[in-house]
């Protein structure tokens, strides 16, 4: 069992940037693919990015490449979304999953097996 724990959202202006932490429970944290998803009023929660368990691989969606960046810390049990150059469209409630068994389909909310409450981030304009 993992429990699964974010903070850093708030408000922050167009432009600015924010860095949301999700801090996890257990000992085999580094065995896990890692993801962000977020999801807006009104829309379906969507895959923002992930980083695979041994660290090899990282994706993106194509509307955060090049402004976010997802990080994992083995040691501090602890994976990252670095977000920059914040628009309004990036405005949701971002959650954190861990992945138990990488299978390729890091983009798909039913490959995660453990998500967290989830954190406000709003952009405004």
């Amino acid at each position: 069992q993992v429990q699964l724990v974010e903070s850093g959202g708030g408000l922050v202006q167009a432009g600015g940037s924010l860095r949301l932490s999700c801090a996890a429970s257990g000992r085999t944290f580094s065995a896990y693919t890692m993801g962000w998803f977020r999801q807006a009023p009104g829309k379906e929660r969507e895959f923002v990015a992930a980083i695979r368990w041994d660290d090899v691989n990282t994706y993106y969606a194509d509307s955060v490449k090049g402004r976010f960046t997802i990080h994992k810390d083995n040691a501090k049990n602890t994976v990252y979304l670095q977000m920059n150059s914040l628009k309004p469209e990036d405005t949701a409630v971002y959650y954190c999953a861990a992945d138990r068994d990488y299978t390729g389909n890091y983009y798909s909310t039913r490959s995660y097996d453990y998500w967290g409450q989830g954190t406000q981030v709003t952009v405004s304009s």
